[in-house]
């Protein structure tokens, strides 16, 4: 195996839950499953960088949406009944 370096990282208490999950599912050790997250986000290009042209288009259709009228006779449906399909 490679040196390996110590890093320190702050992460959610949902994404250790999940992290703990899936390396108990692929029998694999938590950092071995983080190492190969850093590998395939770094092959992929992923990032979480946020595109300003993406959020002003997000924001004209919501206030799009904020400028039509409500349905005529109103919603027949409660948030509840929602709940229960």
């Amino acid at each position: 195996m490679p040196t390996m370096l110590r890093k320190q990282v702050y992460i959610a208490p949902r994404q250790e839950r999940l992290l703990k999950t899936r390396a108990s599912e692929l029998h694999i050790s938590e950092s071995e499953l983080i190492r190969d997250g850093i590998d395939k986000a770094l092959q992929t290009g992923a990032s979480t960088a946020h595109d300003p042209k993406g959020w002003d288009e997000e924001r004209k259709f919501i206030a799009s949406l904020m400028k039509k009228r409500a349905v005529k006779g109103g919603r027949k449906w409660t948030r509840e009944e929602l709940y229960d399909r």
